[in-house]
């Protein structure tokens, strides 16, 4: 997966693709708000597989029933990269009911 770091018209364009997602300094972020303890802790340890699978690691926060992500790539500088986009995509795919706060 490239690692060069995309323009901002072209995160933009990524990120109409992910509701809920938004950038935020130099990388994109997003808030999941869960039913339960049990629910967010549960989505923290999919995720990391996803990460693990990858081999690309986003700055994760497990809140009481949230699961907040910001995600960049630092080998390319810390820019926003598109396997940044494909993290996001992946963890979109397996979160319960895709919604967010």
């Amino acid at each position: 997966m490239p690692t060069e770091p995309l323009s901002q018209k072209e995160i933009e364009d990524r990120l109409r693709e992910l509701p809920g997602w938004s950038l935020d300094g130099d990388r994109i972020t997003r808030t999941y708000r869960l039913g339960t303890h049990f629910a967010a802790t549960a989505l923290v340890v999919h995720v990391a597989g996803i990460q693990d699978e990858l081999d690309h690691h986003s700055d994760l926060t497990l809140g009481y029933n949230t699961v907040a992500l910001t995600v960049n790539t630092h080998s390319a500088g810390g820019a926003v990269t598109e396997l940044d986009f494909e993290l996001a995509r992946r963890i979109e795919d397996i979160a319960p009911g895709h919604g967010a706060s």
